[in-house]
């Protein structure tokens, strides 16, 4: 069924519109989308991967002002880096969306159902939520990943990205609204917000009964502003203040070589480790071989006293460093007496994203698994796993550290809802 698509909107004309006009928008998407079979959803994420590699240089034109502009402004290099595109990374970020064509759609999906003993047939089935908006930083690749997760959902998104990547997201939003329309599908199915002020989030968060769920995607201070101040429910993605715990019983080599993938692999995600406790029955051994790896890697390393006696080139770990999510070639580094010390460090630091332990003790493996409070626990593997695509989910809407709905990587059946339908014969209660 083919929708009609109405005056064509440019992420410019949607500027100038309220964002309750753009959640109205929406919500009529949103019904349609609601109904849209899987072959046509589909059909529109290939068209909308299809129209992001022919139209390439138009997102790199717009994104190259937008690198100049945050140099100017003198952002980080790893803001600067979560910012920046290139061919192959729009290539991979269309390829998201090919994969996450070929995923199983979750709308529909029977999550229990039985028939009760009055003869009624009862089903819970997944739902999309309707209309969901996303608040994020300056990663122009969440633009692409929250639109296609959310269509193939069944939601409407509305976008509310960072004005350091303004240009990029309108320029990415433009190919995905003209794709989504060729396919047959409402365009305001993928609405940006205007990203020049501050007005618009506040706006978005007292949207209730236009937009049925928030996720924020960012800092700390963003996701706080958001989950304290939306009248909207949010479902709360979280900072990654992560940790790699060395066990007494720990294979040392395993241990360095998963220290350094999840700390340098990429510094700027939230899945980095951030923060390294080594029991101190192997210290002295393995201490010198991970700064020194450090060293090698241009990483600097924050540590207590302990851990700077193996090296002048530790700097004094303060309070503050031991909490800090750092996105950068840096990392905290403490040397803890036991298992349970480093859990009492983790309960006091860490975020409850992801935490790690490498360990050849399946006891003590068992009992970290079970004290760690954390969205997702790896054991003797790297914290930079937790991610959307390594599960299997396919691309990620953000990964989750509340205990509400969602928790860890989203992924499709993240962003339903359920309902229950009942089916009788003229029953009468």
């Amino acid at each position: 069924m083919r929708h009609r698509r109405g005056p064509r909107l440019t992420p410019a004309k949607e500027s100038t519109m309220s964002v309750v006009e753009q959640a109205r928008r929406a919500r009529d998407a949103a019904e349609a989308l609601a109904a849209a079979t899987r072959t046509t959803k589909d059909a529109a994420l290939h068209a909308m991967a299809d129209a992001l590699v022919a139209r390439t240089p138009e997102v790199l034109a717009a994104n190259a002002t937008d690198l100049a502009a945050g140099r100017d402004a003198g952002l980080s290099a790893a803001v600067l880096d979560r910012l920046a595109l290139d061919e192959g990374r729009v290539a991979a970020i269309a390829d998201a969306l090919r994969e996450m064509a070929a995923l199983p759609d979750p709308v529909g999906e029977v999550v229990r159902g039985s028939t009760l003993p009055n003869g009624l047939e009862l089903r819970q089935v997944r739902v999309p939520f309707g209309v969901v908006g996303i608040v994020y930083e300056g990663r122009p690749n969440v633009t692409v990943d929250a639109a296609g997760i959310c269509l193939k959902s069944g939601n409407a998104a509305l976008l509310r990205g960072s004005s350091s990547a303004a240009h990029s997201n309108a320029a990415l939003v433009t190919v995905l609204r003209d794709a989504v329309a060729g396919a047959g599908l409402p365009a305001d199915a993928v609405q940006l917000l205007d990203s020049t002020t501050r007005d618009s989030v506040k706006e978005l968060m007292r949207a209730r009964g236009l937009v049925d769920v928030l996720i924020p995607r960012g800092g700390a201070s963003l996701i706080r502003a958001v989950v304290e101040e939306s009248t909207v429910p949010v479902i709360e993605t979280g900072v990654g203040n992560c940790h790699v715990y060395v066990d007494a019983a720990a294979d040392l080599d395993k241990a360095l070589a998963i220290t350094l993938n999840a700390k340098t692999q990429r510094l700027s995600t939230c899945n980095t480790a951030e923060s390294l406790l080594v029991h101190r029955d192997v210290a002295d051994t393995f201490l010198p071989a991970v700064l020194a790896a450090f060293a090698e890697a241009g990483v600097t390393v924050h540590g207590t006293p302990e851990v700077a006696a193996h090296s002048p080139a530790v700097v004094p770990a303060t309070e503050e460093d031991f909490g800090t999510e750092y996105l950068s070639a840096d990392i905290s580094v403490a040397v803890v007496d036991s298992l349970d010390a480093a859990v009492a460090h983790i309960r006091r630091y860490g975020t409850g994203h992801t935490e790690a332990i490498v360990t050849d003790s399946q006891r003590a493996a068992r009992e970290f698994v079970a004290r760690v409070d954390a969205a997702a626990v790896m054991v003797n593997a790297s914290t930079r796993f937790t991610d959307g695509g390594e599960f299997g989910f396919g691309a990620e809407i953000g990964i989750s550290t509340q205990k509400l709905h969602a928790r860890g990587p989203m992924g499709l059946p993240e962003l339903t809802s359920t309902k229950y339908v009942v089916t009788g014969d003229g029953h009468l209660r």
